[in-house]
């Protein structure tokens, strides 16, 4: 078998990252771009970071998107978690292949189909009982909830999966309770996995458009859909000083959660080899 050389390993890994990364900073030099034609340079300047926040339509739909993201990884990361459990720990349960394929349902399913289904879902309920009325950051919520709900679960399901069982027996042995093994001993071992499920539920909010415009109403306009609306309309500066905004405080966040998860994994290590070292 032959194996390829360093330098050879090390150009294709570099044109790789070059292909994710390059089109990125890019977008960051250009936001400092004077011009207002965002492919030519004409000098450096901050203008756009202080027209962006005289837009006031941008700067509602990036609060709006903010907040949606939020509410639905945090929501996601709590319905996942209990799914994701259900699937790696209960067996093959009555209805089981019924409950799996209703999890899985939104990673195969078209958007489209997801989003015209829950908006029917809304009108119908609306007649019915008068909630919700009319679409925003409920109806939206509760649409990206149903997306991301699938990802928490695959992630917390493997993760519960690899997991050594021996601890949790332990613990009931010594008397404690099923809730109490699960809050004590399982949710601290599986944190990273719910720490990356938040992440990428947030992220997948954040970026949502078509589900978005199916369960957006007057006055509830995401940032997505107004960035989409105005690249129609031509190239906009301002978007490369949102966007780099967006890349920066991400950046930061994945970092402190990296930082997070490996100060829990150091610290869960030590306790038990402390544990080991005491017996």
């Amino acid at each position: 078998m032959i194996k390829p050389s360093k330098p050879l390993s090390y150009t294709v890994l570099g044109l790789g990252y070059a292909f994710l990364y390059l089109p990125i900073v890019l977008l960051v030099l250009y936001s400092f771009n004077e011009s207002k034609l965002v492919t030519v340079w004409s000098g450096f300047s901050t203008k756009w970071y202080a027209a962006l926040l005289n837009d006031d339509e941008l700067l509602s739909a990036a609060w709006l998107s903010l907040k949606v993201a939020i509410l639905t990884a945090c929501s996601s990361v709590v319905i996942g978690t209990v799914a994701g459990y259900v699937l790696a720990r209960f067996g093959r349960f009555r209805l089981f292949t019924l409950f799996a394929g209703m999890i899985n349902a939104p990673l195969v399913m078209p958007e489209v189909i997801i989003g015209i289904s829950i908006l029917l879902l809304f009108v119908n309920m609306e007649q019915l009982f008068g909630w919700p009325e009319g679409r925003g950051l409920t109806t939206i919520w509760i649409g990206h909830t149903v997306l991301c709900v699938s990802y928490v679960a695959i992630v917390v399901q493997s993760r519960v999966r690899e997991l050594n069982m021996s601890l949790e027996e332990a613990a009931m042995d010594l008397g404690a309770t099923p809730l109490k093994i699960f809050f004590v001993i399982t949710l601290p071992l599986i944190s990273q996995a719910l720490v990356s499920g938040w992440l990428l539920s947030f992220t997948l909010s954040l970026d949502d458009l078509v589900t978005s415009a199916f369960l957006s109403g007057p006055g509830s306009t995401t940032l997505p859909m107004v960035i989409f609306s105005r690249v129609r309309l031509g190239l906009n500066p301002e978007m490369n000083a949102l966007a780099t905004l967006f890349i920066t405080v991400v950046t930061v966040g994945v970092v402190l959660a990296n930082q997070f998860m490996r100060a829990q994994e150091r610290r869960r290590a030590e306790e038990m080899r402390l544990a080991f070292v005491q017996e």
